[in-house]
């Protein structure tokens, strides 16, 4: 199982909207596909129409509480190759119970190898902050994917992201790769996105995507209707976005597996 966890430290750079994006995506052409929705605020749980303060257990049921099977709260969607573990507000107390035990910072991938045979890609969606849920995805993760909005402040939440990244790949996951950089919410006219856009190709060069997200109103529509936007309105410049990015993705990953499968024939 291929593991991303979409993260930035910035709120509103779309995090969620490209973790349930993603994972759809994924899920659409016919991988088994795992959402983790580690956010508090449950919005990726609410993305799929459902009502965290009414499930029983969630995301952080399985953390807290050895005897609660991850699997058990697993939660189907529209989509019949992807499953949602949903999170709700009772995560946000996740942090004192984690810091408790022994090696809280695996938590979450023990959690994830339990049930790593059952999916090809698991997506974590991660809260706009620096806590150790935030540590716990970037441990399980095998790969990164950075949203950030095409705003010059931006640029600093991404420094500190990359700043987190070295400390992570230091003390706890020296195998943690940051996958690319997704410009998000770009705007199709404006001077400033085309500005700051170019800015981050010349820095960080391929390592950002070629797929860009640009501000679309179906993107926006879609959570109201219980849905992602590869589903919702399958031909809108959102999900084709969207679909684009998975072909960034899949195609690096099948290529450089293939790569390395001919290193042993």
């Amino acid at each position: 199982m291929k593991t991303f966890a979409i993260t930035n430290q910035k709120g509103g750079c779309g995090k969620t909207t490209t973790a349930v994006n993603l994972a759809a995506a994924l899920a659409s052409r016919g991988y088994r596909t795992l959402l983790v929705d580690l956010d508090p605020q449950g919005h990726a749980t609410l993305a799929f129409g459902l009502q965290p303060d009414t499930l029983e257990q969630t995301i952080y049921e399985a953390l807290v509480n050895p005897q609660v099977l991850f699997e058990r709260i697993l939660q189907p969607t529209c989509l019949p190759t992807l499953l949602l573990a949903p999170s709700n507000v009772l995560l946000s107390g996740a942090e004192s119970q984690l810091l408790r035990m022994t090696d809280r910072e695996y938590v979450l991938r023990r959690l994830l190898q339990e049930t790593a045979a059952r999916f090809d890609y698991c997506v974590i969606d991660c809260s706009p902050s620096l806590n150790l849920l935030t540590l716990n995805a970037m441990v399980a993760a095998d790969e990164l994917i950075i949203p950030v909005q095409t705003q010059y402040y931006a640029l600093e939440g991404l420094r500190q992201v990359m700043e987190t990244v070295d400390v992570v790949r230091e003390r706890f996951a020296p195998n943690l790769r940051i996958r690319g950089i997704l410009l998000t919410l770009v705007e199709r006219r404006t001077l400033l996105s085309r500005q700051v856009e170019e800015q981050m190709r010349d820095y960080f060069g391929p390592l950002v995507f070629r797929t860009v997200i640009h501000r679309n109103v179906r993107l926006a529509e879609a959570p109201s209707a219980g849905q992602s936007v590869i589903t919702y309105a399958p031909q809108s410049f959102g999900a084709l976005e969207y679909q684009s990015l998975t072909d960034e993705l899949t195609y690096e990953t099948q290529n450089r597996t293939a790569q390395e499968s001919c290193l042993y024939i």
